[in-house]
Order: C-alpha cells, then structure tokens, then sequence
C-alpha cells in the first residue's frame, strides 16, 4: 500500500497504534506457567473490544488469533496448552484488521531469566530492526533495507533466515514488496514516499535452516537454535520512516 491521502494515514496509524497496544498486553502477561493460549485470549479480548479482527484468520483461516512461537520456533506459532518456563524465549506476532486497514507487529520476549546468550540476542534483533527502519528511504531500494539489517546482524554474530521476509502490508496482510533481510540482488525495487512496508528481522545466534512443522503453519530452526523476531509497520518517508506500531 502506497499512503496518497490524509484519511488512509488515519487509518494506519489507528490500526498501528492497536498492535502496539494489544503486544504490550500480551508481552506484560506473559510469565512462567502461562500457556500460549492465554496470552493469544489476552490479545482477542483487547483488540476485539476495539472492534479490530485476526488478519491471519481472515487472510489464511490462521487457527489462532496471533502467532505466538516459542524458542526454536521462528514464525507462525499455533496458541495453544503449551505452559511457557522460566528461561523460554516466546514470540508475540499480532496482525490486526481495523477499518479495511491492516499493520503487523512482533516482539520476543524472555519468560523470567533469558538462557545464557539470548539477552544478546534479543539486544541484536532490536538493533537490527532499527538499522533496517533507518535504511528505509525513498529512492534506497529494498535490498538495501535487507542489507542493513544482516550487516547489524553479523556484527554480532549471529544469522538471519534468508528464507523468511518482510513484505508490503496496508489493505492486505502480504502485499508486495517482498523484503528480505539480507542483501539479496532481485529485491530492486525503488522505496517511494508513502509506502507502507512491514520490516522484520528473523534471526538465530548460529546458521539454521527453517523447517516446517506437522501442524502446516509452524517454522522451526532445524537444529534447535533459538529464533528471535522483531517487526514494525511503517511509512517510507524522506525525512525518516514513520513506525506505525508504536503506542
């Protein structure tokens, strides 16, 4: 979605300021024995009250309202009996409809004390999702947002999935373009004022490749290593990207 009037930034920037507001209901919920199922309600009873909808379930008849992935879980998470401990790292992954207008937002989380490594990790993803932020200008292309975020990620070490993407969003959950979080060559599209792009960096400490679960929806790292993901909606634009998921 390309933003070209007053009434369809309104529009972003109510369902924007809803994501943010429903991740950090979800994020102040989660704690030792909580299962995913609980926090994914915390989200429905919130957003719903507002009068919003489950852009997964509308868009793919997704099972739950959010995704929410633990550990090595990358993306797309089924809510469900799963008690989180102490120690796990949980993903909160909230697409929300409101008005015909749809932003996406995520955030790992550590439940209680984070492993040995992941503080670093978390830190990483963060700073990642910012450079890619920063990158995202009219006349850069796409790749360039890619690149900036897999040079933050190997500055530290660690790497992104090559595998996995942002994309465009605003009337749709996926819209074109595609971005990628690394510096891949076929992502020349030009960034223009006004487009709206959902930028998330996927990453692991470690090289792992993503393997889909059983249950069709859930992407795992195929060796066990830990997943972290972080994502804001924003609005290209030439003075600096407008982030749409901040409450």
């Amino acid at each position: 979605m390309t933003i070209r009037t007053e009434e369809e930034l309104a529009g972003m920037r109510r369902v924007g300021k809803l994501v943010a507001q429903t991740l950090d209901a979800m994020a102040a919920a989660v704690a030792p024995g909580v299962t995913t199922a609980a926090l994914d309600a915390v989200a429905r009873e919130l957003a719903t009250a507002q009068g919003a909808r489950s852009a997964p379930q509308l868009t793919y008849d997704f099972p739950g309202f959010t995704c929410i992935s633990v550990n090595d879980e990358i993306v797309h998470g089924i809510p469900g009996p799963r008690v989180l401990r102490s120690g796990d790292l949980v993903t909160l992954d909230v697409t929300l409809e409101l008005d015909g207008y749809m932003a996406d937002s995520a955030r790992t989380v550590a439940v209680g004390t984070p492993p040995k490594g992941a503080a670093q990790l978390l830190r990483t993803a963060r700073e990642a999702l910012d450079a890619g932020v920063a990158a995202a200008r009219p006349g850069r292309r796409v790749r360039d947002v890619g690149a900036a975020i897999d040079r933050c990620v190997r500055s530290h070490g660690g790497r992104v999935f090559r595998e996995l993407a942002g994309h465009g969003i605003g009337r749709a959950l996926h819209e074109e373009p595609s971005v990628p979080n690394w510096d891949d060559p076929e992502a020349d599209m030009v960034l223009h004022e006004g487009l709206v792009l959902a930028v998330e960096p996927m990453l692991a400490a470690r090289v792992a490749r993503v393997v889909e679960d059983d249950d069709g929806w859930t992407y795992r790292t195929h060796n066990g290593a830990l997943a972290v993901h972080q994502e804001h909606t924003i609005v290209v634009r030439a003075a600096g990207a407008e982030i749409l998921t901040l409450d």
